[in-house]
Order: structure tokens, then sequence, then C-alpha cells
């Protein structure tokens, strides 16, 4: 993690613009290819969820601006970029984890896999080690196939990106698959959204 100088920073004016908006977060609904993702993870019966956050997350660690976050008042830049999914129990209520980053798929997979089960045996609503901001925050809803979003808002300051991603439906022979992206203006801009886009579908489109 390192400090971002606030008086040498080209986004100096930007970001004093929109840091005490009562909500800074602008968002969007970006539709992505997921045709090769898809039959990839079904290939080699993986999850398909944890192939494409996986390159999600791969996505985001690759955009600076994506790793900024606002700390007590001040703008931080981490080395890595966490998710932080919430993920369904059996009985159908849901639960926030925390899952580490990994290059690596499998260790990625594996990640997913332990806190799916921590949750599965648990009625806590929140992982077990304190909050966290070097992540993202993020929900899968695969039964619903969207084309607008809303994010709840704390109330509280926040710079934690939030995404949220819907149902995989065919379209002219491509399964296509919408996602939401909100973010914290004083941080991100719509280039640097257009910059994860880009880099999100590359990372589908490949092993």
């Amino acid at each position: 993690m390192k400090h971002i100088d606030i008086n040498t920073w080209n986004r100096k004016l930007l970001f004093e613009h929109f840091k005490d908006f009562a909500d800074p977060y602008f968002g969007m609904i970006l539709p992505f290819d997921v045709t090769f993702a898809y039959q990839n993870a079904k290939e080699h019966s993986y999850s398909f969820f944890a192939r494409y956050l996986h390159d999600c997350m791969k996505a985001i660690n690759n955009v600076e601006n994506l790793r900024y976050r606002i700390v007590e008042n001040k703008v931080v830049e981490f080395d890595t970029i966490n998710a932080s999914p919430t993920l369904m129990r059996p009985d159908k209520t849901f639960a926030f984890s925390f899952i580490k980053y990994d290059e690596n798929f499998n260790g990625f997979a594996d990640n997913i896999k332990n806190e799916q089960e921590r949750i599965n045996n648990s009625t806590e609503l929140y992982p077990p080690e304190e909050y966290r901001v070097d992540c993202i925050h993020c929900s899968a809803m695969p039964w619903l196939n969207f084309s607008g979003h809303k994010e709840p808002v704390s109330g509280q300051k926040d710079s934690v990106p939030k995404l949220a991603f819907g149902k995989a439906e065919n379209i002219e022979g491509k399964l296509m698959m919408n996602v939401a992206i909100n973010v914290n203006h004083a941080l991100v801009d719509g280039y640097h959204v257009h910059l994860f886009s880009e880099k999100f579908q590359k990372y589908l489109n490949h092993k």
C-alpha cells in the first residue's frame, strides 16, 4: 500500500470536487460475452462463477484507479485487491465473504470454496476478520437478466467499487452477461471503467 500525495496528484481538483458528495458513486451496466469462459468452465468441470470472478479480479487489479481507496480522508493505492462477494446458503439467505485474490485460478477457486463452506456452516452475516477496503463488493444474480441496477447506500463514506453480475443469456449465438459497476467518482472516471471493461473481456476470452 502506498499513499498518494494529493497536492501533486493530477486528479487533485477532481478528487476535491467529488469526495464530499452525499453519493459520489456513478454506475453503468456493461454487456460481456462470456461464451468462451462458460464453455471452458464446463469442459474442465469447474465453477462458472469462479471463472468469471477470477477474470474480473484480474481486470480490477490491472487498472490502477480501481486499486485506489480513501482511508481517513487520504488516498491510498493497494498492491492487491481482493473479492468480497455475497455468497448464498442452502436456505437462500446470504452472507458477506472475503476471498483473497490469487493470480492462479485454482488457488482462487479454493479460496471461494473455503469461504462457501464457512458461510454454509455459520449464521453470521460478516466474515470473521475486521472490515477491509482492499476489495470489491459484488453480488451474483444468475436468475435475472437486469438492464438497470441500484446499490444500497449506507450513508457512510465509501470508496470500494461495487459490482453485480447478471444472468448469462444466449443472444444471437453468443452467451451474454450484463455486469453493473458502481465506482466513486473522486477516484475513478469513465475512462478507467472502459479500461476495466476491455481487460475483463480480454480475460474472459482466453484460457
